[in-house]
C-alpha cells in the first residue's frame, strides 16, 4: 500500500507542479486552488509512504515520478521542446526511479 500511495503522491506532485505554472504567480483562482489541494495531497501521500519506505528512497522516486511526468505534460500538452537527448535523460530518471524499487 505504502508504494501505491508514493505512486499517486508522485503524479500529484505533477499536477501541482503543472497547476502551479497555469496560476501565473497565484493570479488565476482556479489553478491556484488545483495548486494548494494537489500540493497537500501529494505530500499527505508521501509521509504516509515514508512510514515503510526508507526515506532516501520514498523521495527520489517521488521527486522521479514527479520530474518525468511534469517534464511529459511539458511535452506532450504544453509544447515544450523534445530531443533525442532530452528524452535519453528522462528515461534515465525512469531508470532510477524503477532500480530503487527493485532493489529496496
Amino acid at each position: 500500500m505504502a508504494w501505491l500511495a508514493l505512486v499517486v503522491s508522485g503524479l500529484l506532485e505533477t499536477a501541482w507542479a503543472i497547476s502551479l505554472d497555469r496560476s501565473a504567480g497565484f493570479s488565476r483562482p482556479v489553478p491556484t486552488v488545483v495548486f494548494a489541494v494537489t500540493l497537500v495531497l501529494s505530500m499527505a501521500g508521501l509521509a504516509y509512504a515514508l512510514r515503510e519506505i526508507p526515506v532516501g528512497t520514498g523521495y527520489a522516486v517521488w521527486v522521479g515520478i514527479g520530474a518525468v511526468g511534469t517534464a511529459t505534460v511539458g511535452i506532450l500538452a504544453l509544447g515544450e521542446a523534445s530531443s533525442l537527448p532530452r528524452l535519453a535523460c528522462l528515461l534515465l530518471v525512469v531508470a532510477g526511479v524503477v532500480g530503487l524499487k527493485v532493489f529496496h
